[in-house]
C-alpha cells in the first residue's frame, strides 16, 4: 500500500508534490531545502541551510517512525562544488557509520535560491 506523507514539523511542499510517499517498508523522501518550517523562509549561509536540511528529514522521518539509522540512500544537490567540504563535514555530524550509500552532484540552480537540497531513502 503506498501512503502519502506530511508533517508540519517539516517546510510544506513548493511544489506539487508530497513531503515523503511510503511504500511497504521504504520511505523515499523528496529533497528538503534549508526552509524553517515556522517561517517558511530559506535560512540564511550555507551551513544553516545544511543543518536545516537534516532538522527538515529528521522530521519526516520520525513521523513514521524513522531514523538517521534507517537511511539507506542519500542525493546531495549542490550549487556549488566548492561549498563539498563544509557539506560533508555537517553530513558526517548528523549521520553515523556504516553511512548509507550516497551520490553528490552540482546543480544550476535550487528552488528559492538554496545552495544545498539533500533527499533520502529510508527502509526498515
Amino acid at each position: 500500500m503506498k501512503k502519502y506523507v506530511s508533517t508540519n514539523h517539516a517546510p510544506a511542499a513548493v511544489g506539487p508534490y508530497s513531503q515523503a510517499v511510503k511504500w511497504g517498508d521504504v520511505l523515499y523522501l523528496s529533497g528538503q531545502i534549508g526552509i524553517d518550517p515556522a517561517t517558511q523562509q530559506l535560512e540564511e549561509g550555507l551551513e544553516a541551510q545544511t543543518k536545516r536540511c537534516f532538522t527538515n528529514v529528521k522530521a519526516i522521518l520520525s513521523g513514521e517512525g524513522y531514523s538517521f539509522a534507517d537511511i539507506v540512500k542519500v542525493t546531495v544537490y549542490l550549487t556549488d562544488m566548492d561549498d563539498f567540504i563544509l557539506v560533508n563535514e555537517l553530513y558526517a555530524s548528523f549521520l553515523e557509520s556504516p553511512f548509507p550509500a550516497r551520490s553528490c552532484v552540482a546543480v544550476s540552480a535550487l528552488p528559492k535560491g538554496a545552495s544545498v537540497e539533500i533527499e533520502v531513502i529510508a527502509a526498515k
